[in-house]
């Protein structure tokens, strides 16, 4: 069964929760204020697309192709990013809220995070060598046999990163956010 192919559309303020999308692959499609929350979006291909303030919480992403995407402004709470189809597996994210994501065991080189909410997402195991985390909240994200090598962390906080089970070579830390290299320690720095 072929997919349908859509190309160059703009989608604004639809709410794909009472219509629904059509399972196919999307290249250089704009989604603009729409609503995916709980939407079934696997086996879907997007390529080159973005999604501008679009709320995708909770969206099943299994198989689901993401080449070059961009979520600006997003709400994309509890996205299990490691159910995607890895093959040429791109995004970037600026502004969004990733809360309870997961991207356990992802090969995410040179993804950039730009100033977003990161809190409790699941980093285990990914790699994210080259990696941009550009003033982002990373409270309680999960950093567990990861590849941080030659990331940057300078402007971002919150993060808890134990440096003996983390590839942290050539990675990027402000003096400030030092103190999240040495939690492990429980010692106290002025």
């Amino acid at each position: 069964m072929a997919l349908d192919y859509v190309e160059s559309k703009l989608f604004d303020k639809v709410d794909f929760t009472q219509s629904r999308l059509t399972k196919g692959e999307y290249e250089n499609c704009i989604f603009s204020n729409c609503n995916f929350s709980n939407f079934d979006l696997s086996n879907f291909i997007f390529s080159n697309c973005e999604f501008k303030s679009c709320n995708l919480s909770l969206a099943n992403l299994t198989k689901t192709a993401l080449r070059e995407v961009a979520f600006l402004d997003c709400k994309l709470t509890g996205l299990h990013f490691q159910n995607c189809n890895d093959f040429l597996f791109a995004v970037r994210f600026e502004n969004c809220n990733l809360n309870l994501a997961s991207f356990y065991k992802l090969k995410i080189k040179k993804t950039v995070f730009k100033n977003s909410s990161l809190h409790e997402v699941d980093f285990a195991e990914a790699d994210l060598s080259n990696s941009l985390f550009d003033n982002c909240d990373l409270a309680h994200a999960i950093f567990e046999n990861t590849n941080l090598e030659k990331s940057d962390f300078r402007s971002s906080f919150n993060y808890s990163i134990n440096p003996e089970i983390n590839k942290i070579k050539k990675a990027k830390f402000s003096l400030n956010g030092i103190a999240g290299l040495l939690e492990k320690y429980d010692i106290d720095i002025e």
